[in-house]
């Protein structure tokens, strides 16, 4: 606990000193809660992919940066006089003690079921109060889902979220008929739009129906236990190395990949499979 304590007394350290008025880095200094932000999500990322790669290493590294995004946030906000890296420690320690009761207080919990309807009992009660705070009269069970959020893990979480009061649909198979339903209507538009002229802008009825046929593919997948997100990233990596072999294959024999036919691409792709 001491070497921690260290490390991190350092960190926060560098990161006072960085923003120094008067001595500290220049570009550090003139960053914002806004222009941070993109950076800590992409440090996010980092960490997902780390992870995903199975690199230690790299997800040591990965998680310092993420780490210093925090620290970052942190100290803009001392500056302002809103908070420092210690109550944000804080906040978090409570949250995690409060929402733990069978295991920082008395509540038992037979299953992993009852654990699950007492945790978001807790976040409930946490969004109304936040409500409150900022002078809302309403609540929704949607209100705190992120708008930042990545539009398939957003779409997950508004369903699953929406399915917590009922609104949902029975079994997969309800999903997978409203997904029929959702290309058709797409097909209906597309159809419309193939004698309007050429044109570099997306028809906006198309593009709404593609909208709602994903939504309901991400919901597909929410059904059926697999996460949207996690599995086109999944099918990028799998695109990616298909492509990459395609190329190594068309270098190999002397093909330039913008003079193949559609059959010499296909006999390709089924080739790097």
């Amino acid at each position: 606990m001491a070497d921690s304590t260290a490390a991190l007394a350092k960190l926060l350290e560098v990161m006072a000193r960085l923003r120094d008025p008067a001595n500290g880095c220049p570009w550090d200094r003139e960053q914002t809660f806004a222009t941070i932000a993109p950076y800590t999500i992409e440090e996010a990322y980092e960490v997902a992919d780390a992870i995903e790669r199975n690199d230690a290493v790299d997800l040591r590294d990965e998680l310092g940066d993420l780490l210093f995004q925090v620290v970052f946030h942190a100290r803009m906000a001392q500056e302002r006089g809103w908070f420092d890296f210690n109550e944000v420690a804080a906040s978090i320690h409570d949250k995690l003690v409060r929402r733990h009761p069978h295991v920082f207080g008395d509540a038992v919990f037979d299953n992993s079921a009852e654990q699950t309807s007492n945790w978001e009992e807790h976040k409930a009660r946490e969004r109304t109060a936040a409500a409150a705070r900022r002078g809302e009269t309403s609540t929704s069970v949607l209100g705190d889902v992120p708008q930042a959020l990545p539009a398939l893990m957003r779409a997950a979480k508004l369903g699953k979220r929406a399915a917590r009061t009922g609104f949902d649909w029975p079994d997969a198979s309800g999903v997978r008929d409203k997904l029929n339903e959702e290309l058709a209507e797409l097909d209906a538009e597309i159809a419309k739009g193939a004698t309007d002229a050429a044109t570099s802008e997306p028809d906006p009825r198309v593009a709404e129906e593609l909208g709602d046929a994903l939504f309901t593919l991400v919901n597909l997948g929410r059904h059926l236990h697999v996460d949207a997100e996690v599995a086109l990233r999944a099918a990028n990596r799998k695109f990616e190395s298909r492509f990459r072999h395609m190329e190594s294959l068309a270098r190999a024999r002397g093909l330039a990949l913008d003079a193949l036919s559609p059959a010499e691409w296909d006999a390709l792709w089924l080739e790097s499979k």
